[in-house]
Formats: structure tokens, C-alpha cells, sequence
């Protein structure tokens, strides 16, 4: 879910990090053109012809919410998925993450041609490419082991761990101010963690007790920790790309280079099965759909809306995550997950409306 990827599905992009707007070819001869049809440019008033007017209307004809409503089915598309990689049996999560890559190079390959941006990008966002690329791969092969290793929601709970990274980040490589909030912001969220996790010389061994092995689990909750903190660079990279490079070229370099890393891997741990029942053959044709679809979607919105309501809505993945293990696995969150779930969607709300009020300034 990258979430994750999240890598997604989760997590969130440094807000202060410019977006680049680049005007189209052609964009100063439609006004002529237009006056010569006797009717007003894009850049004038219908009313009084003047720019100025025609500008602000412009600005204000787009839907408000657009960003926000694309955020929303991005989370829905990355929770569905997350269901599906919880549902297939006997498959490993690095195949998984194979399968995806195939499927979704299958729709990207010709929305390329048809917008033709080629497949290498502009060359200085190519070592951006590239980072987004193996960072943005690594983190959806780790959300697809935490999905496998532990329940729906105490992975989905800890992937939004990824914007107090962010913060943590930002401070050391771009040199921004790390507050006493963003501390308190880091402390609500390991707070969190840990009592998802529940570590035996904590909280005793019967606390700990889980339907499946606790090492298991173990393995899980730090492979959703680790996914969270890939998670966390990779925005800030799209982000820092802004619309100087086309979202379809994007995800291409995340396939491509996802692709080649999954076989890798694969080729060394020797768990590469074809799945037996036609059942998780679908659900792995549909894991790739989902998870292009919530890519899409997500870097859409982060290049209309601020990052701050876009971290905010993706808290919704959150919800989705409890529903599903309800609905689907018939499984009860413990009070545990609940109050974890809490600390950390509180950490990642707050940290949020505090990056985007700085942005507003």
C-alpha cells in the first residue's frame, strides 16, 4: 500500500521544496489568435478584456478540491492493493512486487509514447529519476513483507511514521530547522510504534502475543519502520522533481528499475514460484492496476495541491486498512493498535498542518 509506496503509498513530501511550472509551446500565440476570432484570450476577461481580470479568473476556475479528491482515491487504490498482496498465498513479497512492475510497464509503455516524453527524462532530473526509481522500489518490496508478515493494520499504522522522516531528513541533508514540534511530533510517533510492536520487556509476554509467530511480526514491523523511512526520501525526490518531469516517467523509472531489483533478489533468495491457484493470479493482475492507479493519482495531487492537506487525506489510508482487516480477515484490532494507530496518525495530522502553515507564511 505505498501506502506505500506509499511508497506511497505513504508519506509525505517536504511542502517547502518548489514546484516546477514549465509553460507550454505555443502558449503566448493563442491570445492573438483568439483576437483575431473576435473573441477573448485565455489571459482576458470575457467581461472588460483586460489580462489582469482573466488571470484571476482563470486561477479560480479550478476545482479547490480536486487535489484533495485525488489524494482520497489514491488512498483507496493503495488500500485495496494492500488487501490483495494480504490475500495471495505462497508468494513471496519480492515476487509480488515483480508481478507489479510487469503489469504496470504494460499500461506506462504506451501513455509514454502517446505523450511523448521518451524514457530517459530531462538530464538534470535524471539522477532524481534514477533515486526515485531504486528508493521508490525498495520501500513497495518492504511494505509488501510487512503486509505478509503482520496484520493490515499495524503495517499500514507504521508506514505513517514516513513524514516524521521527513522532517529528520530535511534537517540534516537540507539543513532546515528541526523544532521542538517536530521532536514532539518524533516522540508521539515512536510512542506509537512501540506499542504496536509491544516488545515482550515492555509489556510482558501475553501482551505480545500475536496470531502469528512474534518473530514474525517482528520482522514485519521493522520491514513497515524501514519502508517508511525509503518512503520518506522518495517523496521529497518527487517532490523536488516537481512538474519539470512527467508523472507517467516517473513511475516508469519506479517499474524499470523495480523490475530489474526484484529479479535480483529473487535470484538470490531462490523463491521465485509461479502461483498455482488462478485466485492470486488475479489478485496479482490486480495488486499492478491498484497500484498504478494510486501512483498516479498521488503524484497528481502533489503537483496541484500543497503537501500538507495532501499528508492530512492520506491519513484515510489509516481508515481503510481497519476496515478491511474487519471486513475481510475478521480480525479485531487490539487496544493496542488502536492507541498506536492514534499516536501516529496525531504525529503525522500535526506535523502536516504545521509544514503547511509554514508554507502559507
Amino acid at each position: 500500500m505505498r501506502p506505500v509506496d506509499s511508497a506511497g503509498a505513504a508519506e509525505v513530501p517536504e511542502p517547502g521544496l518548489p514546484l516546477t511550472d514549465n509553460a507550454p509551446q505555443g502558449a503566448s500565440e493563442e491570445p492573438a489568435a483568439a483576437e483575431a476570432a473576435g473573441t477573448p484570450g485565455p489571459c482576458r476577461c470575457w467581461v472588460c478584456g483586460n489580462s489582469p481580470c482573466g488571470s484571476e479568473a482563470k486561477k479560480k476556475a479550478r476545482c479547490p478540491g480536486l487535489g484533495l479528491f485525488y489524494t482520497l482515491l489514491s488512498a483507496f487504490l493503495f488500500s485495496v492493493g494492500s488487501l490483495f498482496v494480504k490475500k495471495v498465498q505462497d508468494v513471496h513479497a519480492v515476487e509480488i512486487s515483480a508481478f507489479r512492475c510487469v503489469f504496470q510497464m504494460l499500461v506506462v509503455i504506451p501513455c509514454l509514447i502517446y505523450r511523448k516524453t521518451g524514457f530517459i527524462g530531462p538530464k538534470g532530473q535524471r539522477i532524481f529519476l534514477l533515486l526515485r526509481g531504486v528508493l521508490g522500489s525498495t520501500a513497495m518490496i518492504l511494505l509488501y513483507y510487512a503486509f505478509q508478515a503482520t496484520s493490515l493494520a499495524d503495517a499500514t499504522v507504521i508506514t505513517f511514521s514516513s513524514p516524521v522522516f521527513t522532517s529528520i531528513f530535511a534537517w540534516i541533508f537540507l539543513k532546515e530547522k528541526y523544532s521542538p514540534w517536530d521532536a514532539l511530533f518524533t516522540a508521539f510517533t515512536i510512542t506509537g510504534v512501540i506499542l504496536i510492536v509491544r516488545p515482550p520487556f515492555l509489556f510482558g509476554a501475553s501482551a505480545a502475543g500475536t496470531d502469528e509467530s512474534y518473530s514474525v511480526h517482528l520482522k514485519g514491523t521493522f520491514a513497515a519502520v524501514a519502508h517508511a523511512v525509503f518512503a520518506a526520501v522518495t517523496m521529497v525526490i518527487i517532490r523536488k522533481m516537481g512538474k519539470s518531469v512527467d508523472y507517467f516517467l516517473s513511475i516508469w523509472y519506479y517499474v524499470v528499475l523495480g523490475l530489474l531489483e526484484s529479479v535480483i533478489v529473487l535470484f538470490i533468495i531462490g523463491e521465485w514460484s509461479l502461483p498455482y491457484c488462478g485466485l492470486d493470479r488475479l489478485f496479482l493482475i490486480l495488486i499492478g492496476l491498484f497500484g498504478l492507479g494510486g501512483q498516479v493519482f498521488l503524484t497528481k495531487a502533489l503537483q496541484i495541491e500543497k503537501a500538507g492537506p495532501v499528508a492530512i487525506m492520506r491519513t484515510m489510508d489509516v481508515v481503510f486498512a481497519f476496515i478491511f482487516q474487519i471486513i475481510f480477515f475478521n480480525d479485531m484490532p487490539t487496544w493496542w493498535t488502536v492507541g498506536g494507530a492514534l499516536c501516529v496518525v496525531a504525529s503525522s495530522t500535526g506535523a502536516a498542518i504545521r509544514k503547511w502553515c509554514q508554507s502559507s507564511k
